[in-house]
């Protein structure tokens, strides 16, 4: 495995005679305080980007995409693909650039299968319930506990870690 940015300090996890190798990417969103990071596979050069932030200007009730478009630089100019935009849980410190990224680079949007009980719990606290699906279907995949999915010959697991939201996973 091998780690850069932030975790340059972790030392290799070796699985039996394997060691697994990806590169993870911090990327620091100074407004919202928060990271989205890219994890890539250096074999088939695929990739995720997990939280993407969406710029937005409360004051100027405005969005951008600034934030988004640092993710994309990335992906185009390390000739990456993009398979997956993972949301860990529903945000309340930024929204989302997931859509954006999806219109820009492809890839499919995941998040865990719990989301239908956090949007009915927004969606009658904001008197949203006529105005929208509350089945999860906004995104392509919901993922449950333990599942797997791959990015690239990367095999990753999900693991259901409600905190924030009962929805959240890791």
């Amino acid at each position: 495995m091998e780690y850069r940015g932030r975790l340059d300090s972790c030392p290799p996890l070796k699985m039996e005679a394997m060691t697994v190798q990806f590169h993870i990417e911090p990327f620091f969103d100074a407004q919202s305080c928060t990271y989205s990071y890219l994890v890539s596979d250096p074999v088939t050069r695929h990739c995720a980007i997990i939280d993407p932030v969406l710029d937005y200007d409360a004051a100027a009730a405005r969005i951008s995409y600034s934030s988004a478009e640092r993710l994309i630089e990335h992906v185009r100019v390390n000739a990456l693909t993009l398979e997956w935009i993972l949301e860990t849980h529903v945000h309340a410190d930024h929204l989302s650039a997931a859509r954006y990224l999806k219109r820009q680079l492809g890839g499919q949007i995941g998040i865990g299968d719990r989301i239908p009980q956090v949007q009915k719990t927004f969606a009658a606290l904001f008197d949203a319930e006529a105005d929208l699906s509350l089945d999860g279907s906004q995104f392509d995949r919901l993922f449950a506990d333990n599942e797997t999915f791959h990015i690239g010959t990367l095999s990753i697991r999900v693991l259901h870690t409600p905190g924030h939201t009962p929805a959240c996973v890791t």
